[in-house]
């Protein structure tokens, strides 16, 4: 049976997507995985822009509330910032919980290459996160 991940954020416009991005990426038929913010705040163009240098395609993906998975039997939910962990609703269900404080690209300041440079840093962040889950959860 194929494994159900959630990856939950703020927002759901950066980190969880670069996560979710990655997570297919890595895991491929091995598991569905699924992101959602307790807020939506849209695909964060930069957090395109920086998945398509690493070759994923997140251009498709929609920001999601976490509600709209309420019915959905998780086996992991990945917190990937505070707030969401703080604000994760109650999950009745076996799902494994998982947290990891990513820094937020979407705050950064500066001009727009400071700006992306940010992005890549978490991206890269992300990415040896989800890769390192992938090994140790699916293999």
């Amino acid at each position: 049976m194929t494994k159900k991940i959630l990856v939950l954020c703020t927002g759901n416009s950066c980190r969880s997507q670069i996560a979710e991005g990655y997570l297919k990426h890595f895991l491929g038929k091995k598991a569905e995985v699924f992101s959602a913010g307790v807020e939506t705040h849209g695909v964060n163009p930069r957090a395109i822009i920086t998945m398509k240098e690493d070759a994923i395609d997140i251009s498709n993906h929609t920001s999601n509330h976490i509600e709209e998975y309420q019915n959905i039997d998780f086996d992991f939910v990945i917190t990937v910032c505070d707030n969401a962990k703080e604000r994760c609703p109650f999950f009745p269900s076996k799902a494994i919980k998982l947290h990891y404080n990513f820094n937020d690209p979407a705050k950064a300041i500066g001009n727009e290459e400071e700006i992306l440079q940010e992005f890549r840093t978490v991206r890269q962040t992300i990415k040896e996160f989800c890769e390192q889950f992938s090994k140790d959860h699916f293999n």
